[in-house]
């Protein structure tokens, strides 16, 4: 025990990131500094402007983004490449007190590539191009994964109630989340349990080669976890209990998910029973600790599931997007064409412009009636989205809308234009 306490310690230790930062390219020690808002402005230099040349930094004023120098106490001049401010939350408002230098561009996109894997925007587009473009089956179960996987970890998140990595020593390359606990890393349960969960469920009712997909699962789960250690926002323990602990929830709720996906489909009553069930685990969530990201993240990512499983019933009772008889099983892989590959970036272009359109109609709807119901002055909306009263009911409508409109309503569209 004593030697699993101390190995633990050794694997939170912020330290430990910052070194990683380093080795891999990430802002050196003079970018921890924090520097005052439009410094620059009033002709200070910051502290990633010292011991600079006249190199431009992409992005900013000089445009072309030359290398530039960073002289580092004692040490030789490092090449920075540019210079960044961390991505923020605009609901929390957290403003960021320091710049990154980027020492390796590559790398710093590539990891910025792994964080978005399990943010909104990726899930947006994976999800129903899953749906639309390849397999309804699977993509189906995908989203009962994802639910569990994402719900338990914002549970477990605010159970534990550890801190992100303290920074400095860390550079914080990103401050969207910061507001959240940290133990176990939500983004590497997601980046583990998706792409295994991806294979368990194709394999073998796809035709294709299995090393394929054993190559997909190292490479995204890899990316992600990585990449979350890389932007400053978990230690090296926290994606290790985020990777273990998504494999434990597959190990758990794998053999349910048949269940629960005839379940959705087959059952009478089964939207009622969905909606009180993830509206239910919503409030629990709520009460667990104060207000932060995670609240509003739960609240849509169960509404996102009740509404996806509301469609898939819609869908079976009306006898639409089937799913192959057994008999046809294992499915063949087609060729791809310029005329299938066309579909297939028409709808998804079509199905997520409309379900962009659907978040941005239900939130201007929701907020001011969540307001209105429960007496909340609306003058400020990032205040008023903050109280439970109205985010739970703001994201979890629009985003169980956004569900349904991925599952059902879009896919009927397609159907009455000829794209289905």
């Amino acid at each position: 025990l004593q030697r699993l306490a101390r190995l633990a310690a050794y694997l939170q230790d912020p330290q430990k990131v910052a070194d990683f930062q380093r080795l891999w390219g990430g802002a050196g020690p003079s970018g921890r500094a924090a520097w005052p808002p439009h410094a620059e402005e009033r002709g200070e230099p910051g502290p990633l402007a010292r011991g600079r040349g006249n190199g431009a930094i992409p992005g900013g004023a000089g445009g072309e983004g030359a290398p530039q120098q960073q002289q580092e106490d004692g040490k030789e001049p490092q090449q920075i490449w540019g210079r960044r401010q961390p991505r923020r939350n605009s609901l929390t408002g957290e403003a960021a007190g320091q710049e990154i230098a980027i020492r390796n561009p590559f790398l710093y996109y590539l990891f910025n590539l792994g964080t978005e894997l399990g943010n909104e925007l990726f899930y947006i587009l994976f999800f129903p191009f899953c749906i639309w473009n390849l397999d309804a089956w699977v993509g189906r179960r995908l989203i009962i994964v994802w639910v569990w996987v994402m719900y338990l970890g914002q549970c477990t998140k605010d159970v534990i109630r550890w801190p992100r990595p303290a920074s400095p020593p860390v550079v914080k390359l990103e401050v969207f989340y910061n507001s959240e606990y940290s133990m176990p890393s939500t983004h590497a349960m997601s980046g583990t349990a998706i792409p295994l969960a991806l294979v368990l469920l194709s394999y073998g009712r796809w035709q294709y080669p299995l090393m394929y997909g054993l190559i997909l699962v190292i490479c995204w789960c890899s990316l992600v976890c990585f990449s979350r250690i890389y932007m400053g926002m978990h230690s090296i323990l926290d994606v290790i209990a985020g990777f273990l602990y998504a494999i434990l929830i597959l190990i758990v709720f794998h053999p349910a998910v048949d269940l629960i996906d005839n379940f959705n489909l087959t059952f009478k009553h089964a939207p009622l029973i969905i909606i009180s069930l993830h509206l239910a685990l919503g409030v629990f969530s709520f009460t667990l600790d104060t207000w932060s990201t995670s609240r509003g993240d739960t609240a849509q990512i169960l509404g996102c599931g009740a509404g996806v499983a509301c469609g898939s019933h819609f869908n079976y009772m009306l006898g639409l997007m089937q799913d192959p008889s057994p008999d046809t099983l294992p499915l063949i892989p087609p060729s791809i064409t310029v005329t299938l590959f066309g579909k297939a970036i028409l709808r998804l272009l079509i199905g997520v412009v409309l379900l962009l359109l659907t978040r941005i109609v239900m939130k201007k709807i929701t907020i001011p009636l969540a307001c209105k119901m429960f007496s909340i002055p609306c003058d400020d909306i990032r205040q008023a989205r903050q109280l439970m009263e109205v985010e739970l009911p703001y994201r979890y409508i629009t985003y169980g809308m956004v569900g349904f409109s991925l599952m059902f309503l879009v896919p009927c569209l397609f159907l009455f234009i000829g794209l289905s």
